[in-house]
């Protein structure tokens, strides 16, 4: 079990005319990530994340949980916005079966269907709840805060539904809130109410937070090995101990997409694995790269890359023409899998026609390993930057691992350019003016600032 970061594809010495970052830099680059890593590491205490590994009292909360409703329940319906809806979805496109929610209760194993409700659009949601059987649904309310007002939205709305079908006192059985362990709106209610909870640290924020009841406790219930998904991570952590930068993969990959964005204009930072599985990481990804290092650095200037999905090998026939003749503004990190389950044998028929018969022999799995190891050959060749992340399998423990891996490499990310990476200041303004809109107290400040904005001009619409 193991992940393995080639980079060769990012360096000046592989590249042509001159493209890439070159030793030197790489070299240099030592000492400030020397001083990220011991920044990061320095805050335990607040930066949470690093010790869900290995929190055995929170992953009890969450298999008490699953052990309480395994058999009660056929669909979990999980509202949240953000990281408390990208991590639950990726690790469930990751780690079951393949259409997961389309599959018979056999297929499934006795393991329920589970939706998630990421946005507060009213067709999806009534689309939902008209699908749902109410009577056999668990409902697990994602907020830390228990004030995010998509997430607040979407509860109101399932729990009223909840209480019509079933009565307010059913309806509590239904709910399970995860949030802050001691304040907040959601905590104030299940205090009431006696609704189950389980705890959301607080030195945890929602994009750092997959490890915690925000994706063990809808994993557990779908039946996914949250152990090892949690050792993988441990295993990462441990490992990025280490602060020399030849030995810390978070940390290179760090370095890497710093230097590129820095000093090479490679402002854009696509992830693509070669695996539908891992298709919804990417997502994940783009939210926690984006969220946490677009911002404005020491020096009252904008920093921070650009990240980008994609998936190969779809993709090569979409993006990658961007990548390989558009602006040479991004890095592109392949995910690649080593061993795989299933390699889909390619049977040998129409032997006579060229653009058939050479596929004989071969599997769908080392057509994918094949194209992958070309594109990125492809784009070095035209001194495009490129980096292959390989993981032995698609599995809970490597997903763990690659998880923690992305949140490490972040939290670095973030000191190297000097900001903080667990803020979110550039949203809280919309939220703000939000809230003022809705009428929310408090927000009366918002509300006169919103309303000296500029107001539609009739010279500037059609």
């Amino acid at each position: 079990m193991s992940l393995n970061l080639d980079f060769t594809n990012m360096m000046a010495a592989a590249l042509p005319a001159g493209q890439g970052i070159t030793l030197s830099e790489w070299e240099n680059a030592a000492a400030p990530f020397a001083a990220a890593h011991a920044a990061v590491h320095a805050r335990t205490d607040d930066l949470g994340f690093l010790t869900l590994p290995n929190n055995t009292a929170l992953l009890a909360q969450s298999e008490a949980v699953a052990t309480w409703a395994d058999g009660r329940f056929t669909d979990v319906l999980l509202l949240g916005i953000g990281g408390s809806a990208l991590g639950p979805i990726a690790l469930r496109t990751a780690l079951c079966a393949p259409q997961w929610n389309a599959l018979t209760a056999e297929q499934r194993g006795g393991k329920p269907r589970l939706h998630v409700l990421d946005n507060v659009d009213p067709a999806s949601i009534a689309a939902v709840l008209a699908r749902l059987s109410l009577a056999n649904t668990l409902v697990l309310v994602v907020s830390k805060s228990g004030g995010t007002v998509e997430t607040m939205a979407q509860y109101l709305i399932v729990r009223e539904a909840l209480a019509l079908a079933l009565g307010e006192a059913k309806a509590r059985e239904h709910v399970v809130f995860v949030t802050d362990p001691a304040k907040g709106a959601l905590r104030a209610i299940a205090n009431a109410e006696g609704v189950r909870t389980v705890d959301i640290p607080a030195n945890v924020g929602g994009r750092f937070s997959v490890l915690s009841p925000v994706g063990v406790l809808p994993a557990a219930l779908l039946g996914i090995d949250v152990r090892a998904l949690l050792a993988g991570a441990g295993h990462v952590t441990s490992e990025a101990a280490n602060p020399s930068l030849g030995s810390n993969l978070p940390g290179a990959f760090a370095v890497l997409q710093w230097l590129a964005d820095t000093r090479h204009g490679r402002h854009v930072q696509v992830l693509m694995p070669y695996a539908d599985p891992l298709r919804d990481l990417a997502l994940w990804f783009v939210q926690l790269w984006a969220e946490s290092l677009g911002k404005i650095g020491p020096d009252g200037r904008s920093v921070g890359p650009t990240p980008l999905p994609a998936l190969g090998a779809t993709d090569q026939h979409s993006q990658v023409q961007l990548f390989m003749e558009g602006p040479r503004d991004k890095t592109v990190t392949f995910v690649a899998v080593r061993g795989r389950t299933q390699e889909g044998p390619i049977p040998a028929r129409h032997a006579d026609i060229p653009e058939l018969g050479y596929l004989a022999g071969h599997t769908l799995g080392e057509l994918l390993d094949i194209e992958q190891r070309a594109t990125a050959g492809a784009l070095a060749a035209r001194g495009r930057l490129n980096a292959t992340l390989t993981v032995d399998a698609v599995d809970a423990w490597h997903m763990g691992a690659l998880m923690q891996t992305f949140a490490l490499a972040t939290a670095y990310a973030g000191a190297l350019y000097g900001i903080d990476a667990f803020d979110q200041p550039g949203v809280e303004l919309g939220k703000q003016f939000a809230y003022a809109m809705l009428g929310r107290a408090g927000s009366e400040a918002a509300r006169a600032e919103w309303d000296a904005l500029p107001h539609p001009d009739p010279r500037f619409q059609l």
